[in-house]
């Protein structure tokens, strides 16, 4: 997404009951691994429900032009020949991820112990996210980095010749720096074992097993869990289905859950233990959720989904609970809002390190919209006003960042008075379709006048 292309600011005001089925996009973490992982595998990789999202492409993009072959298809498969681990090879040009912090981290372990050099950027958002998390444990391996100051982008990665494998505990809470490291383990002969404190979404861990990969999760005598994987690995290529994305379902979800009357059913979600605290923590708070015909695919247990309005009540949510719905907290504070009593939320640390402060940021949002919030640097506390309590009649700036201006749309659709955000432009990265998605449950978006 360039820079200084021009805003795009939209409006969302009170809707009618919202309903219909929602098939909302394919998970954005699975899709960026199974088209990094098809491309360290040797043999075509087909890949079907991927979301066709900028920072997913920007992944598929990276893959090209580090030496795979990534095509899509007329029926919307995408095949990826892949060129073995360790097969990669030097890119011609700097590789730009534009807003995904996902994408850049993990294509960072997959060079990072192959001998190419690579230079990673991306676009004003992503150059304020820290990287030295990623970066400096990759040095164990015996890759090297040059970045700005503070480890920001750009970045020059060197990956190292002679890995070596390493032994590491994680030191924050983050399944992309577990992921970066597990992907550079790959090419390090000998066994490298990984210990994370608090548990993280596993997609990494349940795809390398797919791929053919040595890979042992136990319980970690420290406390935790501790990961193992067996180097100089051979992937073989899997033809991979992607369930649809929770992360993307949680706004029609909380929609649903605050316009009255609305009831929706969204189909064949993922239901990863890791992934679903957003839906665990709405269920305590009174939501009217239930869950229909559970099964399994491709290693990955998914669901139907059915949602209705509700009248929700505050909840204190643990912070052992934040690694499984960090993405989720601005929509989460949303339902707060309508909710009756006080939220307090814990351990969101992580949450001013994603594409913007998202704990400031929800904060100053909330509180423009006339609900009363407040934060530290690890805990959002919300004063819920009760269903259709909320007055909206805010400008909303999104500083950048698509989760912001969807949460902000949706409390939109059940506030009093109209909410706009400053720009949508950049829902694309994460939810192609959103606004037509709103629209089509019976949701009310416009371009506001300027």
């Amino acid at each position: 997404m360039p820079d200084l292309q021009e805003q795009k600011p939209l409006l969302a005001r009170r809707s009618p009951p919202l309903g219909g089925t929602v098939c909302v996009p394919g998970d954005k973490s699975i899709s960026h691994r199974a088209l990094i992982l098809g491309a360290l595998a040797v043999g075509e990789t087909t890949i079907l429900g991927l979301l066709e999202a900028d920072d997913v492409l920007k992944t598929a993009g990276a893959m090209r032009a580090l030496g795979a072959e990534v095509q899509r298809d007329s029926s919307g498969t995408w095949r990826v020949w892949g060129r073995g681990v360790g097969g990669l090879s030097e890119p011609e040009d700097v590789l730009d991820f534009g807003n995904s912090g996902t994408g850049s981290r993990l294509v960072m372990g997959a060079v990072a112990t192959t001998p190419i050099t690579c230079v990673f950027t991306g676009d004003a958002s992503l150059r304020k996210r820290p990287m030295s998390r990623v970066l400096e444990p990759l040095t164990r391996f015996g890759a090297r980095y040059e970045s700005r100051e503070g480890g920001l982008l750009p970045a020059t990665l060197v990956g190292t010749g002679r890995p070596i494998a390493i032994s590491h505990e994680l030191a924050v809470a983050s399944a992309q720096v577990k992921s970066a490291l597990l992907l550079a383990a790959l090419n390090a002969p000998g066994r490298t074992r990984l210990v994370q404190r608090t548990l993280t979404r596993d997609h990494t861990e349940k795809m390398l097993a797919g791929f053919g990969a040595q890979i042992l999760v136990e319980h970690a005598p420290e406390g935790g869990e501790a990961i193992s994987l067996l180097g100089d690995a051979e992937l073989k290529s899997c033809a991979i289905e992607v369930p649809r994305d929770p992360s993307s379902a949680a706004f029609p979800m909380v929609a649903a859950l605050i316009v009255p009357g609305s009831k929706l059913v969204i189909p064949s979600l993922l239901l990863n233990p890791r992934r679903t605290g957003l839906i665990e923590t709405l269920l305590e708070m009174g939501a009217r959720i239930s869950v229909r015909d559970r099964r399994e695919s491709g290693g990955e247990e998914i669901g139907d989904i059915a949602v209705e309005f509700s009248e929700l009540n505050g909840v204190d949510v643990p912070p052992e609970r934040a690694a499984s719905m960090i993405d989720e907290y601005p929509v989460l504070a949303v339902a707060a809002a309508f909710a009756k009593g006080k939220s307090v939320m814990h351990g969101l640390e992580e949450l001013a390190l994603k594409e913007s402060d998202r704990l400031t940021c929800t904060v100053k949002a909330l509180s423009a919209c006339g609900v009363r919030a407040e934060a530290t640097e690890n805990t959002m506390i919300v004063h819920g006003r009760g269903p259709g309590g909320v007055k909206g009649d805010a400008r909303i700036a999104t500083e950048m960042d698509h989760r912001i201006a969807m949460a902000f749309l949706t409390l939109g659709l059940a506030s009093e008075r109209a909410v706009s955000v400053d720009d949508a432009s950049m829902i694309g990265t994460s939810f192609p379709g959103f606004e037509r998605m709103v629209r089509d449950l019976g949701g009310l978006l416009a371009v506001p006048n300027r």
